[in-house]
């Protein structure tokens, strides 16, 4: 009930407005935050309907069916398992009231529209986003390159003429020294957190 009287308290429509950390503890995507996995929120963004909440690990989409419904659809995007993309900022025309950032994430399409008196808060988010779909991208091609030298290496060792004896002892190593090394890869290359991303851009 607080929370609800919270966001007529905010002044919100149904164009967003960015919300200051002085009071996430007025939304209803601060519950869902992991607070135990020192998961913290960096960006938010609430509609009358809807709560866009950007934390170091996650998305965090708090879905209303309407500005007068009480049902509410949680969605969950962990940046590690549904990469950003597609990241586009429509800034307001002289008659436009908002200001709009789309992007993707995974197969999830999403279009958030701000009020354009915010364009510069906006603009650090668009960064952040922008550079945290370079990183995820990049990433991706480091790990696929791992994935390419290790089934080549395997490749070469199975057409060589080396004696089966030896070519089981030498496969063993390799098999062995690959899962080292891609759990390795995978460690560095499949970021989770983006906390130093949004601490780089985000000007609160």
């Amino acid at each position: 009930m607080f929370k609800k009287l919270a966001s007529d308290a905010l002044g919100l429509s149904d164009i967003g407005k960015i919300i200051g950390p002085e009071d996430y503890d007025k939304t209803d995507a601060d519950d869902y935050v992991r607070h135990e996995d020192d998961e913290q929120i960096y960006f938010l963004i609430k509609t009358k309907a809807d709560e866009y909440c950007f934390t170091n690990l996650a998305l965090i989409h708090v879905d209303g069916e309407n500005a007068t419904s009480s049902k509410q659809t949680l969605r969950r995007y962990p940046y590690s398992q549904h990469k950003i993309s597609d990241v586009v900022m429509e800034t307001a025309g002289k008659v436009d009231m908002d200001i709009e950032i789309k992007f993707q994430i995974g197969n999830q399409v999403l279009s958030i529209d701000v009020h354009k008196e915010e364009i510069d808060k906006l603009k650090d988010l668009y960064k952040a986003l922008l550079y945290i779909s370079e990183i995820t991208h990049a990433n991706e091609v480091m790990l696929d390159m791992t994935s390419q030298s290790l089934d080549k290496a395997v490749s070469v060792l199975q057409n060589s003429r080396t004696s089966e004896t030896n070519l089981a002892g030498q496969y063993k190593e390799i098999t062995e020294f690959g899962f080292s090394w891609v759990q390795s890869s995978r460690e560095k290359y499949h970021k989770k957190d983006f906390g130093e991303v949004f601490e780089k851009y985000i000007n609160n």
